[in-house]
């Protein structure tokens, strides 16, 4: 999921970030204007996309010293849709989430680095299936803005990668061209809008 700085002042200096001294703080993600998605290739051949609809996060932002910044989230996994009610409800089950046992999926940061220009990467513990594993998640500074309610809301867009089997989901069928039916490697995709704590 790496995002890397395409300015440099030199070819070992990243380019200096916006300064974000005035927005530093918490904020709350705002579930209605965030997506927490994944995708997975399918049979060999197409990409199946899904996400969750019910999560909770938060952010705290230190615009003077971006690696003191933290993340956390929280998704109930009974929430997950990819627009196929028995495909859902297989990823539910036994095979996949075990959500009767695993409701929940947590991630909380442990490191944050500022890698210039508007990106950014942050690195956090991923609990699934009762297995806790590293995960790092590249972002991009989407801006700042205040809505029209009032809001002072931040913006960031970001991907990783990570391999479901690590977190002990391994259900697959083998196919009869060669390949397995569901892959390993699953992409995570997150646009993120936060708003400030009041």
């Amino acid at each position: 999921m790496g995002i890397f700085s395409r300015k440099v002042s030199t070819p070992q200096t990243p380019a200096a970030g916006p300064d974000l001294t005035a927005l530093t703080g918490d904020y709350t993600i705002d579930p209605a204007h965030t997506t927490i998605g994944f995708v997975a290739r399918h049979a060999m051949v197409t990409n199946v996309k899904g996400a969750f609809q019910d999560f909770t996060g938060t952010l705290h932002l230190d615009g003077a010293d971006p690696a003191k910044s933290t993340a956390t989230l929280d998704v109930t996994m009974e929430s997950i849709e990819t627009g196929n009610a028995d495909r859902d409800g297989h990823l539910k089950s036994s095979d996949f989430f075990k959500i009767d046992e695993f409701p929940v999926m947590t991630f909380r940061s442990t490191k944050a680095e500022a890698l210039g220009g508007d990106d950014y990467r942050i690195t956090g513990d991923l609990s699934l299936l009762g297995v806790t594993k590293p995960i790092t998640i590249d972002l991009e500074f989407n801006g700042a803005a205040k809505d029209p309610f009032g809001n002072e809301r931040i913006g960031f867009e970001g991907r990783a990668e990570i391999l479901r089997s690590e977190w002990g989901l391994t259900w697959n069928a083998a196919l009869e061209t060669g390949g397995m039916l569901v892959s390993d490697k699953i992409k995570l995709n997150f646009d993120i809008s936060a708003i400030k704590n009041a």
